[in-house]
């Protein structure tokens, strides 16, 4: 007899491990629950899987209502689990990642998941590791564009080509891209989503006050030649330009915010952003650079990429600040839209501003959709 076939989505990023629980072919989770990565290694001295996946199936059997009533030993042996985690780290060939910031460093291993016989885990007979802005990527696939994302250009949705390359690109902590492409001879299987460390071009200033900005962010990174673009657009990006400002307009500093900010310690781009909206302060000045210089990279990766499948705006800061990117008059837009010659090439490209948080977590489902498809084909083979 078959087994019933579940999903597991996983969104791992530094501080918390984001899981849900699908049937196949579901958007609507059975159950998502946030583990404090933290906390729970803390707790657990074995291995990641065990200190946040166990848990988690754990969780599961005591909440979800079809696994209540089958019980443990009925689930153990009518039931099987594809899960992928999107990690927020490189992922190897292999199938590991290594993740710098989860603890004090810690390696997951899917492979490892996959043969563990630990209780539950052995429930799981797949587990893709996928990059957490591929995830991302998948993600986007996953939107409700009507609902869930906002068009920079009036009329994006009516010009998306169905075989045309996808791009994400998402300020959050850190300046993450990514693409996604179609084969025309097989358009069937859908889009293919691939890695990029498009974040770390190099930052190009765009008036003098920048320039004196690169200036200040190669002294302070001690690199003499370039500094990336990371530096300037993302949260910590938004830090390092306040900061710049603070030191180069000294009269202009709002002492209240500037003490808040240097006790702020990696929370110093929130205390600039929840400050911005005061007018003529430095934290606005602060924000208005940090997204001209997004807008200006979103415009960089349209022109390279040509996505006339969708250009997608993501990341944390986005829906956080949407004043600051819709709008034709938006620092964002008319860096974006300022690219001389071939600013006619733009006006191919469908851009939106994707408004929900979750989208990491929704593309680790997406992939883990596609496992699950190809293991039920090898079994049928079979």
């Amino acid at each position: 007899m078959p087994k019933t076939t579940y999903i597991i989505a996983g969104d791992i990023g530094g501080t918390n491990s984001r899981f849900s629980l699908h049937l196949p072919g579901q958007s609507d989770p059975l159950l998502t629950h946030i583990y404090p990565n933290e906390e729970a290694l803390q707790n657990s001295p074995g291995a990641y899987h065990h200190a946040t996946l166990k848990p988690y199936l754990e969780k599961c059997l005591a909440e979800v209502e079809d696994w209540i009533g089958m019980g443990e030993d009925a689930l153990l042996s009518q039931v099987q689990i594809v899960a992928c985690l999107a990690t927020a780290g490189p992922v190897k060939t292999d199938n590991t990642v290594f993740m710098t910031n989860l603890g004090s460093g810690c390696t997951i291993d899917g492979n490892e998941i996959e043969t563990c016989q630990d209780g539950l885990l052995s429930l799981v007979v797949r587990c893709k590791l996928v990059n957490d802005f591929v995830g991302q990527g998948y993600g986007a696939l996953d939107l409700d564009l009507d609902k869930e994302a906002v068009e920079l250009v009036a009329g994006s949705k009516a010009k998306i080509d169905s075989l045309g390359p996808k791009v994400c690109v998402g300020a959050g902590t850190g300046l993450g891209e990514c693409f996604l492409t179609k084969s025309s001879l097989s358009p069937e299987l859908g889009y293919e989503c691939y890695p990029s460390e498009g974040g770390h071009v190099d930052f190009v200033p765009r008036g003098a006050l920048e320039v004196e900005l690169l200036d200040f962010l190669k002294a302070k990174f001690n690199c003499p030649n370039r500094v990336s673009v990371e530096r300037v657009v993302s949260g910590r990006g938004l830090a390092n330009v306040y900061e710049f400002l603070a030191q180069k307009f000294p009269e202009r500093v709002d002492k209240a915010i500037h003490e808040e900010f240097l006790s702020a310690g990696d929370q110093q781009g929130r205390v600039v952003g929840v400050n911005s909206g005061k007018e003529g302060s430095l934290t606005a000045q602060a924000a208005h650079i940090m997204f001209a210089s997004y807008g200006a990279e979103v415009g960089n990766a349209s022109l390279k990429f040509i996505p006339t499948g969708g250009m997608f705006v993501t990341g944390g800061l986005t829906p956080k600040n949407i004043g600051l990117i819709e709008g034709e008059d938006s620092p964002f837009m008319k860096a974006y839209l300022d690219k001389g010659r071939l600013n006619p090439l733009l006006d191919t490209v469908p851009i939106f501003a994707v408004m929900t948080e979750d989208i990491g977590l929704r593309g680790a489902r997406v992939c883990a959709e596609r496992v699950s498809f190809l293991l039920s084909k090898m079994l049928s083979v079979e």
